[in-house]
Order: C-alpha cells, then sequence, then structure tokens
C-alpha cells in the first residue's frame, strides 16, 4: 500500500438517520469552509453525516465522531485504500463509518477513539495531519 496523507477535519461530526424519503434542509449544503456532508438515501431511510453544530434534531443520531480524510484526489483505478484504513483501524481497536467521494474517502472514528486512531495509521507509515 502506497503512503497516504490523511487530514484530521476540524470539530466534531454526528451521523444520523430520517425517515425515508426525508429532503433534509437545503442549507445544510451552505455551510462554507472545509466540511464534509453526506446525505445518502435509501430504501430504510435517509442517512446524514454532517458537523455537529448544524445537525438535526432526529430520532436516531449519533454524536461524537471525528473526520479523516485522504488526501485526493484518487483515481478510480486506486485499490485498497479503504480496505487499508478499514484494516489497519480494526487491528487497533478502532470502529469507523466510511464515506467515499469522487475524488477520496474519509472514514468517521469517535472522538474517543481519535488518537489511537492517529497512532495506527501512522505506525502503518501513513502520514495524519491536522486541517
Amino acid at each position: 500500500m502506497r503512503r497516504l496523507v490523511v487530514d484530521i477535519g476540524a470539530g466534531d461530526y454526528t451521523v444520523l438517520r430520517l425517515p425515508a424519503g426525508t429532503v433534509p434542509p437545503a442549507d445544510l449544503f451552505s455551510l462554507g469552509g472545509p466540511v464534509v456532508v453526506s446525505v445518502i438515501s435509501a430504501p430504510d431511510g435517509v442517512t446524514v453525516i454532517c458537523p455537529t453544530r448544524v445537525a438535526l434534531q432526529a430520532e436516531t443520531r449519533d454524536d461524537g465522531w471525528r473526520l479523516l480524510s485522504v488526501r485526493g484526489p484518487l483515481e478510480f483505478a486506486l485499490t485498497g485504500i479503504m480496505a487499508a484504513l478499514a484494516g489497519e483501524l480494526a487491528a487497533a481497536g478502532v470502529s469507523l463509518f466510511a464515506v467515499s467521494t469522487f475524488d477520496t474517502d474519509h472514514v468517521l472514528v469517535k472522538a474517543t477513539d481519535l488518537e489511537r486512531a492517529v497512532l495506527a495509521l501512522r505506525e502503518a507509515g501513513h502520514e495524519v495531519t491536522p486541517l
């Protein structure tokens, strides 16, 4: 696996589930700055990943995540990036929530596991930097 540069996103993130068919408010997508917002609509509901400071109220909500983003862009032909990250974090006992974009991969880890996650990625030879 090649050496990756992984940036730690600022602030806490929330993962929440809304009822199927819910349309999140448009202002969720105009936050500005280096933030990640992801909305995934599936038959079992709408999953939203966003900074905690703007998270919607939801019956099913999990706060306290931190964002780790692989510095990209990454070509589609590259293989094993998410598998490497997941394997290295799993070996360190760190669970993750993964999401990808057109250009790169992101993983969220619980804030309580951030230090252990950073150590595991650095020990695997990756560079981990705060934004």
